[in-house]
């Protein structure tokens, strides 16, 4: 119950700010993780598809973006997200391979290829 009102206060604090500072990163990138920590996929995906924009250059966002995108069953764009991750240098492959929000892409022969190296 006590994580419960937490991840709720969380999410109304970085809500609030978001409201009044649309593109202000260091409040969307806990919002986009609390809202995925709360199963609430799509709103976690407009939000990282907000971060995107704003981080073109930034492999961490674009490996959020992948896994939201694999969390709201999008294979295509989740695989395009990750493979940018990637290419902008994020090398974690281990981390990639046994991250459960990539599950679904798991069996992917584009995913495996990725993760090769």
């Amino acid at each position: 119950m006590i994580f419960k009102k937490n991840i709720e206060f969380e999410t109304a604090f970085f809500e609030a700010i978001v409201k009044d500072r649309p593109q202000y990163v260091d409040a969307l990138i806990p919002l986009a993780e609390a809202y995925t920590r709360q199963g609430l996929h799509d709103k976690g995906l407009t939000i990282d598809k907000r971060l995107a924009k704003l981080r073109k250059e930034d492999p961490i966002v674009h490996y959020n973006l992948a896994c939201s995108y694999a969390l709201t069953g999008r294979k295509k764009e989740a695989l395009s997200a990750l493979s940018r991750s990637i290419r902008l240098g994020y090398r974690d492959f281990n981390h990639i391979r046994s991250d459960k929000d990539l599950k679904i892409l798991h069996n992917e022969p584009r995913f495996k290829k990725l993760v090769s190296n």
